[in-house]
């Protein structure tokens, strides 16, 4: 099940003089990382590279910033993947100490500064979510609503016309067996909406 991180966890590492300074964060989408970045190197206007590796919603980024290709966003992202991470942006920023590390090594440093930095990670599982419409006959409404409390789910609207019509979220793996529940309690006369009808 994919997870995401509560809070930005940081790690530095001293790898023969070169400093690795690395923060995981929780992180929406692509333009938000790119403001990260731009924040970083204004922070850090003499560090030799800012690497960072997204996953958000779908979107991925690994960039190298002028490391070999491949030694540095690729690895971060991998570490990301490997701990089924979703909605997190990884960084780092490396401050070069005149000793080349080579490409074993620069993988090495950049895999361990995210690795590092992550075990002090706060994780909570992503539970996906669904938003369900049902109408029914006014004497069912009140029947309705304890379905939905007792269920867990989140009321979103109620609208009053000629029957009641409700919107509720409600985590994905639990809608197939809440609308069959509730198909039962009322005996029939739920309907259930497409977005297009309600």
């Amino acid at each position: 099940m994919p997870q995401t991180i509560l809070a930005p966890v940081h790690h530095e590492l001293l790898i023969k003089k070169s400093r690795f300074i690395a923060c995981v964060q929780p992180m929406a989408d692509r333009a938000g990382a790119q403001q990260v970045v731009a924040g970083l190197r204004a922070q850090h206007p003499g560090a030799a590279h800012v690497c960072w590796a997204l996953l958000a919603g779908g979107q991925s980024a690994a960039v190298d910033d002028g490391e070999p290709s491949g030694t540095a966003g690729r690895p971060m992202l991998d570490v990301l993947r490997h701990q089924d991470l979703e909605g997190v942006l990884a960084t780092v920023v490396r401050y070069f100490g005149g000793v080349k590390l080579g490409a074993g090594g620069l993988v090495r440093a950049y895999t361990d500064s995210v690795a590092q930095a992550l075990l002090h990670a706060d994780k909570i599982a992503i539970i996906r979510k669904t938003v369900l419409r049902c109408s029914a006959p006014y004497p069912l409404e009140g029947l309705v609503r304890r379905e939905i409390d007792g269920a867990g789910a989140t009321l979103l609207d109620v609208m009053h016309g000629n029957d009641v019509v409700f919107a509720f979220s409600l985590p994905e793996a639990a809608a197939g067996a809440f609308a069959a529940r509730l198909n039962e309690a009322g005996h029939g006369r739920i309907a259930w909406l497409r977005d297009e009808e309600a």
